[in-house]
């Protein structure tokens, strides 16, 4: 159960509770969780929240092409693009997601598919074209190296049309579908927003123990004393 009432899933056909996929290999799937949203920062703060999320992807061992705001079903979210290599085999699986928080819960639109095939060919293009020195840059929310997959320009937006069977512009191409048309339960709604991570909690320590004393010897009298 999620409080997600809807979404336009035309040309999709459902797998699973909550989940669904289209003849291209792209699957969608609606989540809720019931715990305070482990985004790094408050939607506001968009500098400090796309930062964070770089380094979780890259923590991760992925890398974030994108995260940008976005409103869904007239609450405010946030629209992330990450990419994560494929285990066992080449190539890289692309994952979108529409975020949805409130202060101690979320719903997320999750949008995912992975390279089939002959892999890496967008990027071996493009790298010809614009050259290897234009190809790789620093990652555009981050100061410094962030770890992980690399970032190019062969992710962005602009190359889509050229690839229009690639899965990051499937994914990106449905999660832009997608969003306008989410409907969320009016309940979900009235919740209060979400205001930041919580802060790490100190663990109590223990108060330290008196080690026992011995008795006191009381004055020694003698008999008759």
């Amino acid at each position: 159960m999620t409080p997600i009432t809807g979404l336009d899933l035309t040309g999709f056909t459902e797998y699973g509770p909550g989940a669904w996929e289209d003849d291209s290999g792209v699957a969608v799937s609606v989540h809720f969780f019931p715990v305070v949203p482990d985004l790094p920062a408050p939607l506001h703060e968009l500098a400090r929240l796309r930062a964070g999320l770089a380094q979780v992807a890259a923590g991760a061992g992925g890398g974030l092409v994108e995260a940008v705001p976005a409103t869904v079903g007239g609450l405010p979210a946030v629209c992330q693009l990450v990419k994560v290599p494929l285990g066992g085999r080449s190539g890289q699986a692309f994952v979108g997601s529409l975020t949805v928080p409130r202060a101690a819960c979320s719903a997320v639109v999750k949008v995912q598919a992975a390279e089939e095939g002959t892999t890496g060919l967008r990027e071996s293009m493009i790298m010809a074209e614009v050259g290897l020195d234009a190809y790789f840059r620093a990652h555009p929310y981050v100061d410094g190296e962030v770890g992980g997959l690399p970032s190019h320009v062969a992710d962005d937006e602009e190359w889509d049309a050229r690839f229009p069977g690639h899965p990051l512009t499937l994914v990106r191409a449905t999660l832009r579908r997608i969003a306008p048309t989410v409907t969320l339960d009016d309940g979900f709604r009235a919740l209060p927003p979400f205001g930041g991570p919580v802060p790490p909690q100190p663990v109590p320590q223990p108060a330290p123990q008196t080690p026992p004393q011995p008795p006191k010897r009381g004055w020694f009298r003698r008999k008759g004393a």
